[in-house]
């Protein structure tokens, strides 16, 4: 494997997010693990903490189209996969398209829809995919949705089931910068300037190359068990629904992709530990009905518990 090629793709995507998102470097890299990984992100967290600033910064880096779709009730599904209209000049009916087809989405206030408006934007992300008036058209490669949901707002909202919200690969909070950081960001100019001037980092074949390669990993029998041991454990962890076999897939892609960006070809215990928090603590919360920081809290408490195996590096 070429893991210079891994390293300087994280390091020039995160670098020209991070011109516009200050201290949240983690973070940045785990949506960069989350979209080489071709999956969707639920990110939980107060208003204004730059959520959507993280992803109109990301789209620019990766060199994708952005769109953002403020999700209400009244929002219906054809409002997102586009809709057939008559165009009376040619005598035809035309396509459309919705903001779905855009490389990246942001779903802000995701729970704010109805469940049907739900279901149509977890069926594109599961199928890559739209159907309307019974012709699929297919979506972009590169597509990621990242959906926002107000854990401080309940009145008027429509929460994700359990079964759609094992859909998305990571969930993730931002939270609040550091002092230092936040009084950087009041002096200097507006994000969203900052933004407008992030030129592409890395082209499509760069992203194509990662994606297919980062599978190449190794992940030894050892480390494997130990992912087992962990996913096993929320099954029988007084938790009233562990964590999916689709969940312990997403981790397994989760610790390949995080070993190959940070420049190595093999897999080790604590990329277990880095990412198991973020791919499987909403796997496990929705059905006992805790809060994110709970469930991970929980999460953690049974990683401690699991012993971690120790083996000779290759």
């Amino acid at each position: 494997m070429e893991l210079q090629k891994f390293t300087d793709y994280r390091d020039r995507v995160v670098s020209a997010v991070s011109q516009a998102i200050v201290g949240k470097t983690e973070e940045i890299e785990k949506v960069l693990i989350c979209f080489v990984c071709g999956g969707h992100v639920l990110l939980e967290d107060v208003p204004g903490t730059g959520k959507t600033m993280l992803l109109r910064a990301f789209a620019r880096a990766i060199g994708g189209s952005f769109s953002r779709v403020q999700f209400t009730p009244d929002l219906q599904p054809s409002d997102l996969t586009g809709i057939n209209f008559y165009n009376q000049k040619e005598g035809e009916f035309r396509f459309r398209p919705g903001p779905l087809f855009h490389d990246v989405v942001l779903a802000d206030e995701v729970n704010r829809a109805t469940p049907r408006t739900q279901a149509a934007l977890l069926e594109a992300m599961e199928e890559r995919q739209i159907t309307v008036d019974g012709e699929t058209r297919p979506l972009g490669a590169r597509f990621l949705v990242m959906a926002t949901q107000n854990p401080l707002e309940s009145y008027g909202t429509f929460p994700l089931p359990e079964a759609q919200v094992d859909r998305f690969f990571m969930r993730l909070a931002l939270g609040y910068m550091e002092r230092a950081q936040e009084l950087e960001v009041l002096r200097r100019r507006d994000t969203v300037d900052i933004i407008s001037e992030i030129q592409p980092a890395v082209t499509n074949r760069d992203t194509a190359w990662v994606r297919a390669n980062y599978r190449n990993v190794l992940v030894s029998d050892e480390v494997a068990g130990y992912l087992m041991d962990l996913v096993e454990a929320t099954r029988r962890g007084g938790f009233p629904c562990g964590v999916s076999t689709r969940g312990a897939i997403a981790l397994f892609k989760a610790v390949q992709a995080s070993a190959a960006l940070s420049g190595r070809d093999y897999a080790l215990p604590e990329d277990i530990r880095r990412m198991a928090p973020c791919v499987l603590s909403h796997r496990i919360s929705a059905g006992a009905g805790l809060k994110r920081a709970d469930a991970e809290a929980r999460l953690l408490q049974l990683i401690d518990r699991i012993p971690v195996p120790v083996e000779p590096l290759p």
